[in-house]
């Protein structure tokens, strides 16, 4: 039986404007928060100990962190390597460099020959010998179009065309390195992927138009026994009769508001041949918290915005104060009140809204609170617009074309070649 810990999206130096500088280290609060929630995943592989670590990718926000952010990410890591535990690391789309070509801030620790550290930044099997028995790890790192098609080979084929054929590239990769297992070797496939019935949480905009979304049924295979994902920031399993688990850990702490609701952890695995017993384990993440309210209606707004933050425990949670407003009631607000009602916070932010100012959104679905993404929002707006109905469809056509480019050249490809019935679209 070999234990393993699997987590991944630490995004460590993200969210910098919902912290505070701290005086006695000099560091944002918000760092300091990434770092302390990732010790407790390390303590945690530490103490049972666990034979292996699973780093489902995206380290930072991108592939050049400043360098006092990569010692503490190193720092919190060398613990693994003193405690002799391998760990791989895999490459997610934030560790790559704009062109999605290498893992720049992982690839470090492969060319200083750390000890027991593996990055996974390409499709390939790697044979670890634990402490208590090996293991398999098949790496997929983020891929995009670029990864596994030349460019002429996409010339003339619509984005669904496209799709396939890099999910049939894959599936050939994939299948290349399933047929040279050892099948009495417990085997895990580590990737950052986007799968096609995940539950989407604040990531579903961080990489549009970048990468593909893959099949279930492509993971779902009897050679592996556990599948350890990253990308997706909310935790989940996809594959509930668990043969084999699908598992996203989801992030370790909350980048924004959009996982303001979402429990953040890690997973800690049971593994052998032909069986995994998996347990989330959730972390302390800071708290973020949303006030919104609408006083424009109201005889004394001041007294009801001050009730409406009384009601909910904001102490050191990550506020933001949202309320709608009349222009002619603005003279009965106390900001300062405000300030000091919401004193008790780490940090917080006070959003006014004036009615008279704000712009109602002709389609309920594509209001300010909406999650829709740029597709959806752009489909939902073309079905209510009866006038541009005969190019709707190569407006969609291109807009999924502009999402997938993956660089600046194919924008500008696009934006050139597009054209309806009606004369050229200009998208740009």
């Amino acid at each position: 039986m070999l234990k393993l810990l699997h987590l991944s999206d630490i995004h460590m130096g993200s969210g910098f404007s919902h912290g505070k500088l701290n005086p006695e280290t000099g560091l944002n609060t918000r760092l300091e928060d990434f770092v302390n929630t990732l010790s407790k995943c390390i303590d945690r592989a530490l103490a049972e100990p666990v034979d292996l670590v699973l780093f489902g990718g995206d380290a930072f926000p991108d592939a050049t962190p400043p360098p006092y952010i990569q010692e503490k990410f190193a720092s919190q890591f060398r613990r693994l390597v003193d405690a002799q535990i391998p760990t791989v690391l895999l490459v997610g789309n934030h560790d790559q460099h704009s062109q999605g070509q290498g893992g720049a801030s992982l690839c470090i620790y492969r060319t200083l020959g750390v000890p027991g550290f593996i990055v996974g930044d390409r499709l390939t099997t790697h044979h670890i010998q634990t402490r208590n028995g090996p293991i398999q790890v098949i790496t997929i790192p983020w891929l995009t179009r670029s990864t596994l098609l030349a460019r002429p080979e996409t010339e003339g084929l619509s984005l669904a065309e496209v799709n396939e054929i890099l999910i049939e590239r894959l599936r050939t990769a994939l299948e290349g390195e399933i047929r040279r297992l050892d099948p009495k070797i417990p085997t895990v496939l580590l990737g950052h992927l986007m799968i096609d019935n995940a539950n989407l949480g604040a990531e579903r905009l961080l990489a549009v138009g970048k990468g593909f979304t893959m099949p279930l049924s492509l993971l779902t295979r009897p050679c592996f026994d556990y599948v350890a994902l990253g990308h997706v920031h909310r935790h989940q399993n996809l594959n509930k009769s668990n043969d084999p688990p699908v598992i996203y850990p989801g992030s370790i702490e909350r980048v924004d508001f959009g996982e303001e609701k979402e429990e953040k952890g890690y997973v800690k695995i049971d593994l052998q041949r032909g069986k995994a017993d998996w347990e989330f384990c959730p972390l302390p993440a800071r708290v973020f918290r949303t006030i919104k309210l609408d006083v424009s209606e109201a005889n004394d707004p001041q007294e009801k915005l001050i009730k409406a933050i009384a009601k909910h425990d904001i102490a050191e949670a990550v506020v933001r104060l949202i309320y709608q407003l009349r222009s002619e009631q603005i003279d009965q607000i106390d900001s300062a009140a405000l300030h000091r009602a919401l004193s008790q916070a780490h940090s917080y932010t006070i959003q006014p809204e004036l009615l008279s100012q704000l712009a109602r959104p002709r389609l309920p679905e594509l209001g300010a609170s909406s999650a829709t993404d740029p597709m959806e929002a752009l489909t939902t707006y073309l079905n209510n617009r009866p006038d541009l109905q005969d190019i709707s469809a190569p407006m969609l056509e291109a807009a999924q074309r502009l999402l997938s480019a993956d660089t600046e050249q194919d924008w500008l490809e696009v934006a050139t070649k597009t054209d309806s019935s009606q004369g050229q679209l200009r998208l740009l």
